[in-house]
């Protein structure tokens, strides 16, 4: 994470992460993958370690709980605009699914119009990415929600553009 310290929100956007890919790969609906989380990996459990054992004990539950939430209602329309924002010889089924998971979070928190600028949304996921990926991964990400965010907020992009 950015400066060496992971901020809350930060953390309850990894965990989110985790989540999505949690849910997916164990077909948990995604209110049983927050309940785990919020029991098992937030707060001081004793016993557990830090980020590097899925234990984020700082993130913002609210938060995390939003964007997963929204993730899952809204995965059909999200998906759609992703599928759209990649390249034609990346399906996203060919994703890496942890990219996946990120690239829905991501999207799903452009999604919220009460939520932090797009500018904003973009840097913080492509933070997250560099802690998975080391290789081009956080590049498509970038590149991807970058396309999302104009889909989404076209408004943040035409007033930038007039300053």
């Amino acid at each position: 994470m950015t400066g060496g310290k992971a901020r809350p929100r930060t953390l309850s956007r990894v965990a989110a992460v985790q989540a999505l890919f949690q849910s997916e790969q164990s077909g948990q609906s995604a209110e049983t993958v927050i309940d785990q989380f919020v029991r098992h990996r937030f707060g001081d459990v004793p016993g557990h370690g830090g980020l590097e054992d899925g234990h984020v004990a700082q993130a913002q539950v609210p938060l995390f709980a939003r964007i997963v939430r929204t993730a899952t209602l809204q995965q059909d329309t999200l998906d759609a605009m992703l599928v759209s924002a990649l390249p034609e010889t990346w399906p996203l089924a060919r994703i890496d699914p942890v990219l996946r998971a990120l690239m829905r979070a991501g999207a799903a928190e452009l999604w919220m119009a009460d939520g932090p600028p797009a500018k904003v949304v973009i840097n913080e996921y492509l933070d997250v990415a560099h802690g998975f990926f080391s290789g081009d991964e956080a590049g498509l990400a970038n590149g991807v929600l970058d396309r999302v965010a104009h889909l989404l907020r076209p408004a943040e992009f035409s007033a930038e553009a007039q300053s």
